[in-house]
C-alpha cells in the first residue's frame, strides 16, 4: 500500500493520484496499485517556514505520516517539493521508505534523454533557497539555472498562486514564460520543481524542449517501489 501525503497544495495530490492511475500498467482494478492519500491543507507554508519565520510544518506532516503508517503503508510519496526540505526529519521520524521527489526527477531527466548537463529548475522560492535541486543533482552531473529574482517576482510566484486558487489557465502564460528564459540561457531540459506548475504548464501549448514533470516523476517512482523495482 503506498502512502500519499498530500494537501500542499490539494489540487496537486489530486493530479498525482490521478497520474499514478494513468502511467500504471493495468488492464482492470486490481492491477493498479493500493494507496491512501491523506490530503491535509492545513499544514503550514513552507516557504514561509523557510524564508519568513512562519510556522513550523513538521508536526502537522508527522501526524500525516503517522496516519499513513496506521493505516498500514509500507512508503510514502510527497507530492510537494518545498516540503523535501523537511526530508532527513520526516525520514528519521519513520521506519518507512519515503521516496524523493528530487531522485525522482534525476530518473526521469535520463528517461527525457537529458542524463547531465545544464538544465533549469523552477520551483517555490522556498525550494530554490534550500537549494535542494542544486544540492541533489550536481553531483549527478547537472547544472542548474534557477529564475532570476525579477522572474520569481513577477513569473513564477504569481504563477504558482494561481493554481493554488484554482485558476490554472491563467497560470499557463507566466510559468511558460519563466521555463522560455530559462530553455534561452541554455537549459536543455527545465524541471518544473513544484507541484503547482506542471498544472499551469499543462494548461497552454506544448513548450518546444523537454520538461521534467515532478509530479509524473514521483509517480513513476511510487510505480518502480510497488513494483518492486
Amino acid at each position: 500500500m503506498l502512502g500519499v501525503l498530500g494537501g500542499m497544495g490539494p489540487l496537486a495530490s489530486a493530479e498525482f493520484m490521478r497520474r499514478l492511475t494513468l502511467l500504471t500498467p493495468a488492464e482492470r482494478d486490481q492491477d493498479h496499485i493500493p494507496a491512501v492519500l491523506w490530503s491535509d491543507p492545513r499544514v503550514p507554508d513552507r516557504t514561509a517556514a523557510r524564508l519568513g519565520g512562519g510556522e513550523d510544518p513538521l508536526p502537522a506532516l508527522l501526524r500525516g505520516i503517522r496516519g499513513l503508517e496506521a493505516a498500514g503503508c509500507g512508503a510514502i510519496a510527497i507530492p510537494c517539493n518545498t516540503v523535501h526540505g523537511w526530508f532527513e526529519a520526516m525520514q528519521a521520524a519513520t521506519p518507512l521508505p519515503i521516496l524523493h521527489i528530487v531522485d525522482a526527477a534525476a530518473a526521469e531527466l535520463a528517461r527525457l534523454g537529458v542524463p547531465r548537463g545544464r538544465i533549469g529548475v523552477m520551483g517555490t522560492a522556498g525550494t530554490l533557497a534550500m537549494r535542494l535541486y542544486q544540492q541533489r543533482l550536481e553531483g549527478r552531473g547537472y547544472e542548474c539555472l534557477v529564475p532570476t529574482e525579477t522572474e520569481m517576482a513577477r513569473l513564477v510566484t504569481p504563477g504558482i498562486a494561481e493554481v493554488k486558487a484554482n485558476r490554472v489557465a491563467e497560470a499557463h502564460a507566466p510559468l511558460a514564460e519563466s521555463a522560455r528564459a530559462l530553455a534561452a540561457r541554455g537549459a536543455r531540459a527545465v524541471v518544473l520543481g513544484c507541484t503547482e506548475i506542471p498544472l499551469g504548464i499543462a494548461a497552454g501549448p506544448p513548450l518546444p524542449f523537454p520538461v521534467c514533470d515532478t509530479i509524473d516523476a514521483l509517480a513513476r517512482a511510487a510505480i518502480g517501489w510497488a513494483r518492486g523495482a
